[in-house]
């Protein structure tokens, strides 16, 4: 007895073409992609549990009693619209301030162009005056 696998095909009949996409492979390998991605981030996320600050915009207006420190490209120090003549200059001036009760804020607005050594040392005579509040000034993003 013969087993019966099929018809059989003649010399004229050809097999017909699968014009359709096997996609049985694609989502093979995006359901693999899928399961590594899975197991893979939670590796790269946990980490050390901190309480990051938040960003503020706030729209801040300069008081009469905020002190406006400038610091041009050159490096040139201004305390309001007056030149500094050097840090010692900006030192002594910023102790006068910081015996107010209550203590200014200082407001530190450094050029773009700048070296980043000027506005540093800057910052350091603010903090040997004793100030504590101190703020940079930058223009918003638009």
């Amino acid at each position: 007895m013969a087993m019966n696998l099929g018809p059989t095909l003649g010399p004229h009949d050809e097999d017909e073409v699968i014009s359709t996409i096997n996609t049985t492979p694609l989502v093979d390998v995006m359901l693999v992609l899928l399961i590594i991605f899975l197991i893979t981030i939670p590796v790269v996320t946990t980490s050390i549990k901190l309480d990051l600050p938040k960003e503020q915009n706030v729209v801040r207006q300069a008081k009469p009693e905020t002190l406006i420190i400038s610091v041009s490209k050159a490096g040139q120090i201004y305390l309001y619209d007056t030149p500094m003549k050097n840090t010692a200059d900006l030192l002594e001036r910023l102790k006068k301030f910081s015996a107010m009760k209550p203590q200014p804020e200082v407001q530190i607005r450094g050029d773009a162009q700048s070296e980043f050594e000027s506005v540093g040392r800057v910052m350091y005579a603010v903090q040997r005056a004793g100030i504590t509040q101190v703020g940079f000034i930058t223009d918003p993003a638009p």
